[in-house]
């Protein structure tokens, strides 16, 4: 298994209410990382984490619209310090990109409101998307909600009765009442697949 290298946090951002930042300070105590906050002349506050190699991050955290926000662009090296931010990013819906560098390649986890929504592979010019996230459950309800089949079928059913009546009003003409068929095979065929 690789073993990593680095892991970069580029244009990330966490936003939290007043209640998400008190559990965001409970939280980081249970990493056992020391932690100390700084308070900046224009009022932001940036937290400082520190794990016992000495390596240290700084989370700079801004009010903005009545909530703190923090950007965050750093590269993290030790293991112990790197898990943590890792947590408290997926724990308060962080968004950004995290690219996570091992020798000779890099993951790149696209990450919204604390999901991941692609990892991709980088190494050298190439790339090769290994995930994306798909909504699923959204795209279904939205099939569910579409009326578009039942548009559909009734503007078959349509045509096939003005056909029906085309065919009796045709008699024994062959050739019309093979082109009539024809075009009725041919609804039924679709009615089959949309009623499916």
């Amino acid at each position: 298994m690789a073993q990593r290298l680095a892991t970069e946090y580029v244009n990330a951002t966490m936003q939290m209410t007043d209640i998400q930042m008190d559990q965001f300070l409970q939280y980081n105590q249970a990493f056992r990382i020391s932690n100390r906050v700084k308070v900046m002349d224009s009022g932001e506050q940036v937290f400082v984490l520190e794990d016992e190699s000495g390596e240290e991050v700084h989370l700079p955290f801004e009010r903005k619209n009545g909530l703190y926000v923090c950007e965050l662009s750093c590269r993290l090296v030790t293991p112990h310090l790197t898990n943590a931010v890792r947590k408290l990013f997926a724990a308060f819906s962080g968004s950004g990109r995290v690219n996570r560098i091992y020798r000779g390649f890099t993951m790149s986890y696209d990450y919204h409101v604390g999901t991941v929504h692609r990892i991709t592979q980088i190494a050298g010019d190439d790339s090769i998307v290994i995930y994306e996230y798909k909504n699923t459950a959204g795209e279904l309800q939205r099939l569910f909600n579409s009326n578009e089949a039942e548009k559909e079928i009734e503007s078959i059913q349509r045509n096939i009765n003005v056909l029906l009546d085309q065919r009796i009003a045709a008699g024994n003409d062959k050739l019309k009442t093979t082109t009539i068929d024809e075009r009725l095979r041919r609804f039924n065929q679709r009615l089959f697949v949309l009623e499916a």
